[in-house]
């Protein structure tokens, strides 16, 4: 008993310790009507779905850049959109939880790609990083390839 209770107060002492998680919350799964009812909800500011996964280089390249201007920027929305595997939501949980993500991280649990990738934009040939912007006034721009933090910081100084 006493070394159970040794435990639990050694277990409270070390969690106060610990510094307050400033990552983003765990991964939601989401189908694509609820992307698309997200999509086009009203807003004052300009939001950006950067669609991604954790086995995609360019696209874990360029996270340190959209974090980095969606800190920057008050006035911009950034989430990401996960197209890796719906039924292993721990992977996505781990990369957000190791590289410190803040934006919040959806997974998108509709694997049928051709079904609704032109639903996003007719320009998307499938390949990602892809990014969609939506302005304030519903307006869409799609970018398709990777961005760096200038090229980011173009977009978005255009797009507002």
């Amino acid at each position: 008993m006493i070394i159970l209770v040794h435990m639990w107060w050694l277990s409270i002492v070390f969690s106060s310790m610990m510094p307050p998680s400033d990552t983003a919350d765990s991964v939601q799964i989401i189908s694509f009507e609820e992307f698309e009812q997200m999509a086009g909800r009203p807003s004052e500011k300009l939001v950006i779905y950067n669609f991604w996964a954790t086995w995609c280089a360019p696209c874990v390249k360029e996270m340190p850049a959209f974090e980095k201007v969606n800190g920057d920027y008050p006035d911009v929305d950034l989430v990401f959109i996960s197209l890796d595997d719906g039924r292993r939501p721990e992977r996505v949980n781990s990369f957000i939880e190791r590289r410190a993500i803040k934006a919040p991280v959806f997974l998108l649990s509709d694997v049928d790609f051709n079904s609704w990738i032109e639903k996003v934009s007719k320009d998307w040939s499938g390949a990602i990083p892809a990014t969609l912007f939506v302005q304030s006034d519903g307006t869409r721009f799609f970018h398709e390839g990777e961005l760096d933090e200038s090229g980011l910081v173009n977009l978005i100084s255009r797009l507002k």
